[in-house]
């Protein structure tokens, strides 16, 4: 039995979680709450926290959102519930640290109905997270990676499948490079049961913190200087490319007529793009792309 009320107090306690652990992280800064609501139906609380010790500037979302007509880009797998009347609930959480050293992360979960005129109701799962390092360390990616292994648990097979998803999706190709060193990703999960699929979402959300907070943790302190900085800044321009010509969730805030300020909350608060920019041969920034911006199985290398 599809029990949508369920879904979402635990998306409500997953935004309210997440908040009081990075807080808690950060030491500093606290979450503005905003709340708004949609002309179209529905609304939500975009909670974003700014100039912290640790954040620089992130956010943590919960979204319920409800229309007459399903777009496009939420029915890519689904094209006959293309302009169903649906209903979609999730929680969207990005972080940009301050310092270099520590990556940039995404967390996102969602919850959709479809109720096309001629068929029965369609419901599915969706979500993931990802890890953006700018300085990677091979540690951290691994620990990163075994959370992610961790999640899956209960679903055999699915952190093979969900991981390589990711890297497909999280993928610049005008650049030819991942955004990151992936995660899990996976979308129109319904299957084997209601039951299964919601413990794998909670599965998923309990392990970001437990992931992303020990990285965190031990790079926080690593001393930088104005070129970390500035290369920082770079390669926040190629996640501003990514989540602005490529990401699926962006365009479906956009095409349903979601609020501008929140869909964009996930764009960092500065970023920079130079014109023909190359890294010098043999550093540290020339080794993000060639080592470590492809797919790769980390777990099994390790």
């Amino acid at each position: 039995m599809v029990d949508r009320v369920a879904v979402r107090a635990w998306l409500a306690a997953l935004q309210d979680g997440l908040v009081a652990a990075i807080e808690r992280a950060d030491g500093v800064a606290r979450f503005g709450r905003d709340r708004w609501e949609r002309p179209g139906g529905g609304g939500g609380e975009s909670r974003v926290l700014k100039d912290g010790a640790l954040i620089e500037q992130g956010g943590v979302n919960f979204s319920e959102v409800s229309g007459a007509s399903l777009p496009a880009s939420a029915t890519h797998d689904r094209p006959t519930l293309a302009g169903a009347p649906f209903s979609a609930m999730g929680v969207s959480l990005v972080l940009h640290p301050k310092n270099p050293h520590v990556p940039t992360t995404h967390l996102n979960l969602r919850f959709f109905i479809a109720t096309p005129a001629d068929a029965e109701p369609a419901w599915w799962f969706g979500g993931g997270f990802d890890l953006t390092p700018f300085y990677p360390v091979r540690e951290d990616v691994l620990h990163w990676h075994r959370m992610a292994r961790e999640a899956c648990a209960a679903l055999p097979g699915s952190y093979e499948r969900y991981k390589a998803w990711c890297d497909r999706y999280f993928f610049l190709p005008h650049r030819d490079e991942t955004r990151g060193v992936g995660g899990l990703f996976f979308d129109d999960l319904n299957t084997p049961s209601f039951a299964d699929c919601f413990a794998f979402a909670r599965a998923v959300g309990d392990a970001f913190p437990k992931a992303w907070l020990p990285i965190a943790e031990r790079r926080r302190a690593t001393p930088f200087g104005e070129r970390e900085r500035a290369f920082q800044l770079l390669r926040r321009g190629r996640y501003v490319e990514f989540n602005l010509v490529h990401d699926r969730g962006t365009l479906f805030g956009l095409q349903t007529g979601g609020r501008t300020e929140s869909i964009l909350m996930s764009l960092p608060p500065l970023a920079r793009w130079e014109y023909g920019w190359m890294p010098e041969p043999g550093s540290s920034e020339d080794a993000l792309a060639r080592e470590w911006l492809r797919p790769r199985d980390w777990l099994g290398e390790a």
